[in-house]
């Protein structure tokens, strides 16, 4: 019988696993301020069949939201042989120049200035936004444009 082509799930073994530079995309103190005050809308709501009801659906509306705020944060990593952005990795061959960008600059990038076919993984609480150019030429994306709290920080593990 022929040997298979079908894919080989990658070994559990990290391949250059030191971390050069990490960072999680927390939200700001303001998101979590939001999300108490739409929770806060549940005892609205509920107030007419009772208080209790109410702060009951306030506590339960934060819990959901707080999950889904925790669980929809991407990280950034960068280790000597891959970038993971998000869900997304890419080997370190395959990334060419990173520049960090702020203020209006990084609306600029975040707008006006954005490819349509770059991968994106951007945070509306986080400013500051750095772009990597991908080299790999059987890829479309022509650059990832990344939220970052310490962007030139990033810049510099990726140039190391």
């Amino acid at each position: 019988m022929p040997e298979s082509s079908a894919a080989v799930p990658a070994s559990n073994t990290p391949h250059n696993a030191t971390v050069l530079y990490s960072e999680k995309l927390w939200p700001s103190f303001w998101i979590w301020l939001v999300a108490a005050g739409l929770a806060g809308a549940g005892i609205l709501v509920f107030a007419p069949i009772s208080i209790a009801a109410g702060i009951t659906a306030a506590v339960v509306l934060f819990v959901i939201l707080a999950v889904l705020l925790v669980l929809s944060t991407p990280s950034i990593s960068v280790t000597a042989g891959t970038l993971r952005v998000g869900r997304a990795t890419i080997d370190r061959s395959f990334i060419g120049a990173a520049e960090a960008f702020r203020g209006a600059e990084a609306t600029a990038e975040r707008g006006t200035r954005l490819n349509g076919l770059a991968f994106m993984c951007i945070r509306g609480w986080i400013d500051p936004v750095v772009r990597i150019e991908i080299t790999d030429p059987s890829d479309r994306t022509p650059y990832w444009l990344a939220s970052s709290r310490h962007p030139d920080e990033l810049v510099a593990a990726l140039s190391r």
